[in-house]
């Protein structure tokens, strides 16, 4: 039995080591199956996602130009958040995956690519490829896990600083790009021991500090400038279209990692981890969203979390091809598939973070009272 299976309550002690390597030959066929059959209409379909993105973001940052008129302000605020939210999620986050290297394109490549965020890629792709993804919700492994502002399992011990976390989310979403940028650099932790001193970390705070500095100009200076009379009103509007897209990403993120279902694990629970275990652990520790086609492209395919955080690297266009298949392998395997439809996701997330931003002690009275 392994550490997964100890656990109290754990929905997966039905399964025998067996089972789980078992599961996880089969969840390396799909995988293989995906790998083998990646072809020229994968590698279009990323190129027309990229050319519509940065058309409408020129488009859309022409019409502010007139920005003055607020028919304009509307049409190219809304087309400009569009454009940043599918730079950041479809395009962004995947190319940064290595989802799409094998084309062998060295313009859309995760080595080369330099997204729209305050975060440097090459920062960024430590802590997430390489972290959070190695250790998916693992308590004290995973940052991801309340970005180290927020409790997200009743197992964490609670302090009087939680009692403010619906205030903490909801400012991270906000200003989630720097939130990010912040929690790449691990700001908290490097200050706490002060490494303000330390070479390596001095470096790393500079080129986030210059990226940002580069955006805020082209943002907040440029494109103002070059609208003349409407400087005022295009600098709203690219303010507007941050804090858009700020709100989605985290909104997103927020329904694949936090609504209630999911599971988060203690650090010895991966103590001798198996492949299969690893699959394992990633099924229940993600969650989905349902919606339309072009809802899962606004979320760069992160509506299939399970499936993204079982084959990270693979094209996000074919998630939702093997949805079914890994949905299957749940009810198979007596697994819950936890899914469901973004305002109720995004509702359930919100409710974990405010139920756990009081103590046990609490929560457990009330539950009698209810009783």
């Amino acid at each position: 039995m392994t550490a997964l299976q100890k656990k109290p309550n754990s929905p997966v002690a039905h399964l025998s080591a067996e089972d789980i390597e078992a599961l996880g030959l089969e969840l390396d066929a799909i995988r293989d199956q995906v790998l083998a059959s990646r072809g020229e209409a994968d590698a279009a379909y990323i190129r027309e996602v990229i050319t519509a993105q940065r058309f409408l973001e020129a488009t859309s940052r022409l019409v502010l130009l007139a920005s003055i008129f607020p028919p304009a302000w509307l049409l190219g605020t809304t087309g400009l958040s569009i454009a940043k939210i599918l730079e950041n999620t479809e395009i962004g986050h995947n190319v940064m995956h290595g989802q799409w290297d094998w084309m062998r394109d060295p313009k859309i490549h995760s080595t080369t690519w330099e997204w729209d965020n305050a975060s440097p890629s090459d920062q960024w792709k430590h802590s997430h490829n390489e972290l959070h993804h190695t250790y998916t919700n693992v308590l004290g492994k995973d940052n991801d896990l309340g970005y180290g502002i927020m409790r997200v399992d009743e197992d964490q011990r609670w302090s009087p600083f939680h009692i403010g976390q619906p205030l903490w989310n909801l400012l991270n979403a906000c200003f989630f790009q720097y939130g990010i940028a912040a929690y790449d650099l691990e700001l908290g932790a490097n200050l706490s021991r002060d490494r303000r001193r330390n070479p390596e970390f001095r470096a790393r705070v500079g080129a986030t500090l210059r990226k940002i500095g580069r955006h805020a100009t082209r943002d907040y200076l440029i494109h103002p400038l070059l609208s003349g009379v409407s400087a005022p009103a295009t600098f709203t509007a690219n303010l507007t279209a941050n804090l858009i897209r700020n709100l989605w990403t985290h909104s997103v993120i927020m329904c694949g990692h936090f609504p209630e279902g999911v599971e988060t694990f203690e650090k010895t629970s991966i103590d001798g981890e198996t492949r299969g275990d690893w699959y394992l652990r990633q099924m229940l520790g993600s969650a989905n969203i349902e919606g339309s086609p072009l809802l899962h492209t606004m979320t760069g395919n992160l509506s299939f979390q399970i499936e993204h955080h079982l084959f990270p690297d693979l094209p996000s266009n074919r998630y939702q091809e093997i949805a079914p298949q890994i949905e299957k392998l749940f009810e198979r395997y007596g697994l819950s598939y936890t899914s469901g439809p973004i305002h109720r996701q995004v509702a359930s997330a919100w409710h974990k973070v405010i139920r756990l931003s009081l103590p046990n002690d609490f929560l457990r009275s009330k539950k009698l009272e209810s009783v």
